[in-house]
């Protein structure tokens, strides 16, 4: 009855939720999302640098998230390379004094807070002519309105930031008293307009008062309290925004240190002054607010404008706007042709006559421009979330529960949905659907979740990425080895299936072909694989069955392949060398080298080789019936399975243990590729070794698992955003809802893309040769296109 009971509930879910009808559920929420965005950025601004400057939430204790745009952490080089012959200047009080020493600290860590703290601080880096001022002004007063006013002169060098704001000393040396709260405004009141002049050339930001921790305060400073403060504050910001209003030239006020404040002044020493970690956060924004916009970080997406259309991007949007037009006017001409045919009635019998039938060619072309029309409205989505200021995106933030929980979640899903195996043998098709499925959705949660930071986890996941590229080997080997296909139309319809997503997503979203890593990585694996068998002696398993001296030359073979791999491991010289040349240099430089190509592809070096030789050793004992596949039985007899069994279950531990004791990254990276293959076995063991087990598979990760290789590329730009570095907010301030809905977006889209990618495929690679040709030289001329417009842009940048 459980049993019923249970197959009858997943039927009742699939008969009313089809992937149809998700998709279109998927295409509302997309639609009034974008409009909702559209509508809230021209009614509420669009402008992230005042979200950065006045809202955001703390991620823990210490991480900063801007509400609706990513922070970039800066480094030293960098913040030197952005304030190049820059003059800084804070001028104020003491929080004004730790906010100057927190921002040097960005350009020279070594900088010591030393001095006399009732004077002014001079700072200068002469490697990159960055000067930075403190002034001593603990009041606004006509001393600080003389200083700001000489700045306003034509004669004087102006400084090109100037940070200013002071309140506390005022309220501590008048008492608190209410006259010099009207003296204050008044002051302020003369130095607005002094600021908004300086405004018009320089970046001016008004800091204002952070609020106290009162029951800590000396008794010398009980007078501050948060309700003078909240006085003093309201006076400035009301000044200051009725003066610049209508003014372009607008004095920025940074109201975010009073919310970073809120969270810290109970740790501050004195109830008066921020501790250090909350002022280094307020001299980050700072930096971001100024910097993001001169260095344009992947992962700084505050104040940031949207990057213009480039050249090829221009080309692509005609394209596909030209596919949907063509699409619309060829459905049309079929609907009224359909219509006349209906209308058209046999005279003679008085039987409406059976619709004209479409000739290939038209057929053809409608399924193109189709596929076409929906890709180009899928495209639009990804440069929506990850190209233009429409949607929001945060920064990613790592905790032990916001990994293993959806974890949890996932495995208990994937064991809701298992069933029986249409075939029993090792690594059969459903069952290596069903770990790459598992896999992918662990890699997903991995990337969301930021977990990288947690070196066990990292080892853990490097090995999920291994066991890919032993399937590519496997795989490949295992077709190659059996059917003897080494023709161009095979390549053809793995090439494009592997790069048709990659090379659209390098055109739509500017981005080089090397930065999806692992797409690059899988080809150039499956060009090894089949230039390993395909090079005289081409071996298969039909000639080798004849004589046995064949699986020898097989071996040297792979031997040859194993050297070739060792030495270029090994010589980075030689493996940059090759990789250099053009047209090779083109698909796999970043950042103007090949280094990161090298680094991704030593780092699983050796995987792809072992996949192979587990398949040839797999199908030699196959084919000698020395394993029993049969359902429920166990692959070898009960004694060597158990024993087998064993090894692997204490191989598999064994390997968590030492991943889990890693303390260095880039040691534990050395060994992974020689060690890595340990857990894939013994996984693979575990899994086929008990018969009952190897007769069973999850239709749920078997279903993600046929579209893992665009749930990989998708996750970029439109479930995570800034190109991997933060995440996509698609509803703003709740974030398990947030990513819920754009989980499901997300695979709704990954799906149709597999979809059009299976259609195109059909269509672009035909099985007939000449055909196939003909294509070929049309995609070699695709890309030469796409190669002059590409030098076209480069040269029109520089």
């Amino acid at each position: 009855m459980a049993a019923l009971a249970y197959t009858g509930g997943k039927r009742e879910i699939n008969y009313y939720f089809s992937v149809r009808s998700a998709k279109v559920l998927a295409l509302g929420a997309v639609l009034l999302l974008t409009a909702c965005h559209a509508a809230s950025r021209r009614y509420r601004g669009g402008d992230t640098c005042e979200y950065l400057l006045s809202s955001g939430r703390f991620l823990g204790e210490k991480v900063w998230q801007p509400h609706s745009c990513m922070m970039h952490k800066y480094k030293n080089s960098e913040a030197k390379n952005c304030l190049v012959d820059k003059h800084v200047v804070f001028i104020g009080d003491s929080r004004i004094r730790q906010l100057f020493y927190s921002f040097i600290k960005l350009i020279n860590p070594q900088v010591k807070e030393e001095g006399n703290k009732h004077g002014n601080i001079p700072f200068e880096d002469k490697s990159a002519s960055i000067k930075v001022d403190f002034l001593w002004y603990p009041e606004v007063n006509g001393s600080m309105r003389q200083r700001i006013k000489s700045w306003t002169e034509s004669s004087v060098a102006k400084p090109h930031i100037i940070v200013a704001g002071a309140a506390t000393w005022s309220i501590k040396i008048h008492n608190g008293s209410n006259e010099a709260l009207a003296q204050y405004k008044i002051n302020i009141t003369s130095i607005a307009p002094l600021l908004e002049k300086l405004a018009k050339t320089s970046d001016v930001y008004w800091v204002l008062q952070d609020p106290v921790y009162e029951d800590m305060l000396s008794e010398s400073r009980k007078m501050i309290t948060n309700e003078k403060i909240d006085a003093y504050n309201e006076a400035a910001v009301h000044i200051l925004n009725s003066s610049s209003r209508n003014s372009k030239a607008k004095v920025k006020v940074f109201s975010v240190s009073k919310l970073i404040a809120q969270e810290t002044i109970m740790k501050s020493t004195d109830g008066l002054h921020l501790p250090e970690s909350s002022r280094d956060t307020n001299a980050m924004i700072l930096m971001n607010v100024y910097c993001n916009k001169i260095m344009k970080p992947i992962d700084g997406s505050c104040c940031q404008p949207q990057p213009p259309l480039t050249l090829i991007q221009k080309l692509a949007f005609c394209f596909f706007t030209l596919s949907i037009i063509g699409y619309l006017i060829i459905s049309l001409i079929h609907r009224n042709n359909y219509r006349k045919s209906r209308s058209c009635t046999d005279l003679e019998s008085g039987e409406e006559k059976k619709p004209a039938i479409s000739t290939p060619n038209v057929s053809t072309l409608q399924m193109l421009l189709h596929s076409f029309c929906k890709l180009g409205l899928i495209m639009t989505y990804f440069y929506l979330c990850d190209r233009a200021n429409l949607f929001m995106k945060e920064n990613k933030f790592y905790t032990h529960s916001s990994f293993f929980i959806p974890i949890v979640y996932v495995l208990v899903l994937g064991v809701f949905y298992t069933e029986n195996t249409k075939e029993t043998k090792v690594l059969n098709r459903e069952q290596t659907d069903e770990w790459k499925g598992w896999m992918q959705l662990v890699i997903l949660i991995y990337h969301i979740s930021g977990a990288s930071t947690f070196l066990p986890v990292y080892m853990h996941i490097r090995v999920l990425v291994a066991a890919y590229l032993f399937q590519t080997g496997y795989g490949h080997f295992s077709y190659f080895w059996i059917k003897g296909d080494f023709g161009v139309y095979r390549v053809c319809q793995v090439l494009f299936r592997l790069n048709f997503l990659v090379v659209v997503l390098c055109i739509v979203m500017d981005r080089p072909y090397q930065f999806y890593y692992f797409v690059p990585l899988v080809t150039v694996w499956f060009m090894i694989i089949y230039a390993t068998l395909a090079i005289w002696p081409q071996i298969v398993q039909k000639k080798a069955n004849g004589n046995c001296l064949w699986h020898f030359g097989l071996l040297l073979k792979l031997i040859c392949l194993l050297t070739c791999i060792y030495f270029l491991s090994y010589s980075q010289g030689a493996f940059e060398k090759i990789f250099s040349f053009w047209p090779l240099s083109k698909c796999f430089e970043l950042n103007g080298n090949v280094y990161e190509w090298w680094f991704r592809w030593k780092l699983d070096r050796y995987v792809v080789f072992h996949g192979m030789l587990f398949a040839f050793i797999y199908l030699a004992l196959q084919k000698r019936q020395m394993i029993s596949e049969g359902k429920g039985d166990p692959l070898f007899s009960n004694r060597v399975s158990n024993v087998l069994l064993f090894i692997s279950i204490v191989s598999f531990l064994a390997y968590s243990i030492w991943a889990s004791s890693c303390k260095n990254k880039t040691e534990c990276n050395e060994l992974h590729p020689s060690v890595s293959v340990v857990q894939i076995l013994a996984f693979i063991l575990i899994r086929n070794i008990p018969g009952y087990v190897r007769s069973v598979y999850s239709s749920f990760f078997a279903w993600f698992g046929k579209i893992s290789l665009e749930l990989f590329i998708c996750q970029y730009h439109i479930w995570l955003a800034a190109d991997t570095k933060g995440i996509l907010v698609l509803i703003p301030g709740y974030p398990m809802f947030n990513v819920l809905v754009s989980t499901f977006i997300f695979v709704c889209v990954a799906h149709e893309i597999s979809q059009i990618t299976n259609d195109l495929a059909q269509i672009v690679v035909p099985k007939d040769n000449s055909t196939l040709l003909k294509r070929l030289l049309c995609v070699a001329g695709f890309f030469s296109g796409l190669h002059l417009f590409s030098a076209m842009q480069d040269q029109s940048r520089h």
